[in-house]
């Protein structure tokens, strides 16, 4: 029996799994990161020293927790948030703390970018519009405000690349990930060269790109001694979490389209061709088949929706949870199962971190609105489960407005484990919803691309085929179906509304007049 390794370097931790030729989880462990650092609003960043002392606790607990050896490894692949910005020096050490997918800080550099490259121009280039969660603004944002930093910087890598360099001492990346960046030329696969120049980066700085399936390099024997694993295992590209997961899914098929539920919500679908939203709504990205692209629509505050409330509003049901040993989360689901549908008029936005898709707007601001004095706990609790949902929702009207074909949606992430959340978003969505046997996500589908490089499979698509099973199905309510087509109509139209008072707002926030 042959076995490969995924690493998934996530926002709360990294992973690691062992996945068997026939698609079992045979071993998993994951190390900790310390909590993402928010200096100012709209600020996010995380210390890269953090995710290689989390990938060292990982690895070596995944071995042990399967019982195998390193040298039953026959090759590793990587997955990691997307967008972060890592700098080193010339003798790579790392610069300062990355700036991280959800740090909104450089709307004025995306403003540049816009009117130095033009909006239509950028998008012909690149496939998308300049977002302050992709990495290019924020490179810029420390060259504008950090030139002592940037002017030291000798290599860029982003998260997962990073832990690949501490494997391998290799500066690479892959198609997928190097989408996120707005540097890529996504319709050829490769540094856009015209766009790096007009925004002045230097593409020395820029590490080699792969296709998510290449051997990047080989696991260093220092590395290989400390984790367990054995010298010169081959390390694969991998990809972007959010194109690993959907591996991990077995979205590598046109119709097949994939909603993933963890700190973000991504909903995603597989294109034979680069298919660009004029309006830059939704993202447009190279896939981690070769040769073959997804669409891509993201809420920033999915699941983060609910961890916030469960820190600031929800210590009875953490101290409940550590007594009984349980899950919170499930405590505090189960108390939104008492109210109907659409929370008697209550809604959530979930912008805690600004919002991509559709607003692509760095200063929209969350809000409960509709509050009356009935609401209840359990009221706001459904809300935001619902408010996540109608938020995911905005992408799926964009996907159908653009014909891409939808016919089938699987669930993963930490949003499809509870059967009510899954309930709810089918009835919002319209569509059945599917989970499947194994819900590791970006780390199983790291694990495949490694399979599929490594030779253990004959392709992407092949090691799909033979993994993945579809364990169960969430089918739409027609009456829950038709009262929350009534209430998106509402929660569609309303920031619109309010853009002006939330950029006021977070004008305000920065210390404005």
């Amino acid at each position: 029996m042959a076995y490969v390794m995924g690493i998934d370097v996530g926002t709360t931790g990294t992973r690691a799994v062992i996945v068997s030729e026939d698609g079992r989880v045979v071993g998993s462990a994951t190390g900790d990161h310390v909590p993402m650092s928010m200096p100012r609003p709209g600020w996010a960043e995380q210390d890269p020293e953090d995710w290689w002392k989390a990938t060292q606790e990982a690895v070596p607990a995944a071995l042990q927790d399967s019982g195998l050896r390193g040298a039953d490894i026959s090759a590793v692949g990587l997955s990691g948030q997307m967008h972060g910005v890592v700098l080193l020096d010339e003798e790579n050490r790392v610069l300062r703390p990355s700036l991280i997918w959800c740090d909104q800080r450089s709307q004025e550099q995306c403003d540049w970018i816009t009117e130095k490259v033009g909006a239509q121009r950028l998008i012909e280039l690149t496939s998308n519009p300049a977002l302050t969660g992709f990495s290019a603004p924020k490179l810029l944002w420390v060259r504008d405000h950090q030139p002592e930093i940037f002017q030291r910087a000798a290599h860029f890598l982003l998260p997962k690349d990073y832990i690949r360099f501490r494997l391998t001492g290799q500066f690479a990346t892959e198609v997928s990930d190097a989408s996120g960046t707005l540097l890529l030329d996504v319709r050829n696969r490769r540094w856009s060269k015209q766009v790096c120049s007009i925004l002045g980066v230097d593409t020395i700085l820029l590490p080699k790109v792969y296709e998510s399936v290449e051997v990047t390099g080989g696991i260093s024997r220092q590395v290989a001694d400390r984790m367990g694993l054995s010298p010169d295992t081959p390390v694969v590209g991998g990809g972007g979490d959010q194109a690993a997961s959907a591996i991990g899914n077995g979205i590598v098929v046109p119709g097949l389209t994939s909603i993933t539920l963890g700190t973000s919500g991504v909903l995603f679908a597989h294109t034979d061709a680069p298919r660009v939203d004029p309006r830059g709504r939704i993202h447009t990205f190279c896939h981690a088949v070769p040769g073959k692209w997804h669409v891509m629509g993201v809420t920033q505050g999915a699941g983060l929706s609910l961890r916030w409330f469960r820190d600031q509003l929800a210590t009875q049901e953490v101290a409940q949870a550590a007594k009984e040993n349980r899950e919170v989360y499930e405590l505090i689901i189960r108390q939104a199962e008492s109210v109907g549908a659409g929370s008697e008029g209550l809604l959530w936005f979930p912008y805690l971190m600004g919002e991509r898709t559709p607003h692509l707007d760095a200063s929209a601001r969350g809000a409960w609105f509709g509050l009356t004095a009935s609401h209840t706990r359990a009221h706001l609790i459904r809300a935001i489960l619902e408010g996540v949902a109608f938020s995911l929702r905005d992408s799926l009207e964009i996907f159908r407005e653009l014909e891409v074909p939808i016919t089938q949606v699987r669930l993963s992430g930490g949003g499809s484990r509870n059967p009510f959340w899954r309930q709810v978003q089918a009835d919002i969505y319209g569509q059945e919803l599917v989970t499947l046997r194994t819900s590791e996500g970006s780390a199983y589908g790291a694990a495949l691309l490694a399979a599929a490089g490594s030779g253990m499979f004959s392709s992407v698509e092949e090691a799909c085929r033979r993994t993945i099973e579809v364990r169960e199905k969430t089918a739409p309510r027609p009456t829950e179906r038709a009262a929350y087509d009534r209430y998106y109509d509402v929660y569609r139209s309303f920031y619109p509304t309010v853009k002006g008072h939330s950029h006021r707002l977070a004008e305000l926030s920065r210390g404005g007049s």
